[in-house]
């Protein structure tokens, strides 16, 4: 049965009551559901629609109920990055998406400074013609980011259903459906707060604009993170007196996904990541109270302590729900054995 994501095959779709007095572009982002609406618009401007017969290019036009749409996708175009052989942790792979275990330092997307030897780099060579295109361009779907110096789970749509419809639930945050997102931060000191919610929006600095910052009610974006503490380093035993904790380790939920959120939250709270250079700065020095296994530990880390642990989402063309857990990787879980054993 010929689809509408098939290239080159025509594809005849009929105007109901439902789509009947909306433009063209609309009306096919209705009838063609698997298709965006922008990929749709382009598609119209290349000649790849007829009204009635008829090579249609204007997507504002009007339609009414029982007119004929053919529709003609184009070939997906070769990706603008190169495909770069580099190592990938592949989780889950099919042929709607991928779930990769990045390492810390590979950057997700090419941009200034990094116009190649990303992720996105990587996945065009791994995945080859299994990537049907993305707005017509044979490259992967990117629905969300880790920074560099984090580490773990990240989905990668193949197509564009799969984009649409992971991208849908990224922006709901899991508020509706099944998405997690969950990641391990060692942070500076004990939260007063060993399980809640911090509430604060975020922004980017006027000052440095690599760096974000918290913001007053009413400007930014609202950024949403739950906290729980999972574990004090020392850990206080039983029948000596209580001393503050140097670092403890926290889970972190996102219900919103900002640029540096955690980072910010956690440094907008007193207890920015370990090795966080760009919010922690000022907890440098607090290095120098830790034995020299820990400080040789942390040093060996030379990024941010923080680890995306947990993803789930529901798959986008059966519905299942998708649960993955990555453990820390090898520097950070050394961070830990080292704190665990003060």
């Amino acid at each position: 049965m010929t689809s509408v994501l098939d290239p080159n095959a025509s594809v005849t779709l009929q105007v109901g009551p439902e789509q009947a007095g909306q433009r063209l572009d609309k009306a096919l982002a209705l009838l063609a559901g698997e298709i965006s609406r922008a990929r749709l618009q382009h598609v119209i401007k290349e000649g790849g629609v007829r009204l009635n017969g008829a090579v249609v290019s204007d997507g504002s036009r009007k339609v009414v109920e029982g007119d004929e749409l053919a529709l003609v996708m184009p070939e997906a175009k070769p990706a603008e990055p190169i495909g770069q052989d580099i190592p990938l942790d592949v989780v889950y792979e099919d042929e709607h998406l991928i779930v990769i275990d990045k390492p810390a330092g590979l950057v997700v997307h090419p941009a200034g400074g990094h116009e190649d030897g990303t992720l996105v780099n990587a996945l065009i060579a791994h995945c080859g013609e299994s990537l049907s295109g993305i707005g017509g361009v044979r490259r992967p779907g990117i629905v969300h980011r880790l920074d560099k110096d984090t580490s773990g789970l990240l989905v990668v749509a193949k197509n564009d259903q799969a984009h649409q419809k992971l991208a849908k639930q990224f922006a709901d945050h899991g508020r509706t459906g099944p998405l997690q997102r969950a990641y391990l931060a060692i942070v500076w000191g004990v939260p007063r707060l060993h399980q809640g919610t911090i509430n604060a929006p975020i922004e980017r600095s006027n000052r440095n604009r690599e760096k974000m910052m918290v913001v007053k009610e009413g400007r930014g974006r609202e950024a949403i993170t739950h906290i729980e503490l999972i574990e004090r380093y020392p850990p206080l035993l039983k029948g000596l007196d209580e001393t503050e904790p140097l670092a403890s380790l926290i889970e972190c939920r996102l219900e919103t996904g900002r640029t540096h959120q955690i980072r910010v939250h956690m440094s907008h709270i007193g207890h920015p990541l370990l090795g966080d250079q760009l919010y922690g700065s000022g907890f440098v020095t607090k290095a120098v109270r830790l034995p020299a296994d820990a400080q040789a530990a942390l040093a060996a880390l030379g990024r941010q302590a923080l680890h995306a642990a947990i993803l789930g989402f529901a798959h986008p063309a059966t519905g299942e729900e998708m649960l993955f857990e990555s453990e820390p990787p090898r520097d950070f879980a050394n961070l830990q054995t080292a704190l665990a054993t003060l």
